[in-house]
């Protein structure tokens, strides 16, 4: 019992304590609404809206800060070394040679190039996508939040896969996803390391070519009947990658030897440091 009067004297005593300050409050807040009776009602209203309009102006922000994709998706054909440029990128081994996945090989990291380098830098979602025909649904999962494509072209062994290099592209760039949102993509000539590999500027005429002969077979097809969103090019004209709604270009790297600047460029391009 001598407890409970004590806890209950100790009550009364923070009571008395904490009255002055609701007084305070009160007539703090009495004042406040004195005040704003005051104002005209125009210039009260004009300042709600001022106080209203910044405050949604910085949550947008902050939302399209948040909205800034940091994926970077890696694809093409199967055996054009997007798996040994996948962990240059990420560690600086090629990990000897191919490595073929049955799943999306993906991670969260700071590029190998820039772990060296001071101050915070903003890492990169990157995704390799299996090349595989019957995996290549996998690669929807990932194009509504890409900030950038890197397709893989073998060009050691370009000619004899030219024709379903094309029209793996072909399908990407007709991709509602990829034109709505204007995804850039960046092909990337690999394996140029080789003495017989093709150029660059030899691969972007070839694949153009075989683009325009994709999309003149494929227009010729009733709607009802093709997959693919979107149409390539201009009507009556040969077909260019600069024709695109997005931006495509062209770039040559070495999976195996370790150069891939070109593609780092490209990735920070996108993907702001």
């Amino acid at each position: 019992m001598e407890g409970t009067e004590q806890w209950k004297n100790q009550l009364e005593q923070w009571k008395n304590q904490l009255e002055p300050w609701k007084n305070q409050a009160t007539q703090w807040l009495n004042q406040g609404i004195e005040y704003s009776h005051q104002i005209p009602p125009t210039q009260l209203y004009a300042a709600l809206a001022v106080l209203l309009f910044t405050t949604l102006f910085f949550l947008l922000i902050r939302l399209f800060k948040r909205a800034k994709s940091d994926t970077i998706v890696l694809t093409g054909l199967s055996g054009s070394g997007k798996t040994v440029l996948f962990y240059q990128l990420r560690d600086g081994s090629s990990h000897q040679g191919t490595v073929t996945s049955m799943e999306p090989n993906e991670g969260l990291f700071v590029l190998h190039s820039e772990t060296t380098k001071k101050g915070k830098i903003r890492p990169v979602h990157l995704v390799d996508v299996p090349g595989h025909s019957r995996l290549r649904p996998k690669l929807d999962e990932f194009l509504p939040q890409a900030a950038g494509i890197v397709f893989v072209v073998d060009a050691l062994e370009f000619l004899p896969n030219c024709r379903a290099a094309s029209e793996y592209l072909y399908d990407i760039l007709t991709k509602a996803s990829v034109v709505k949102k204007k995804i850039p993509v960046l092909i990337v000539c690999n394996k140029t390391d080789k003495v017989t590999a093709h150029t660059k500027e030899f691969i972007r005429k070839q694949m153009e070519k075989e683009i325009d002969k994709l999309r003149a077979s494929r227009s010729s097809i009733s709607e009802a009947d093709i997959a693919n969103d979107y149409t390539l090019g201009i009507p009556g004209e040969a077909f260019s990658f600069s024709h695109c709604d997005n931006k495509v270009t062209v770039a040559e790297a070495s999976g195996l030897t370790g150069v891939t600047n070109q593609v780092e460029q490209f990735i920070r391009e996108h993907v702001k440091a």
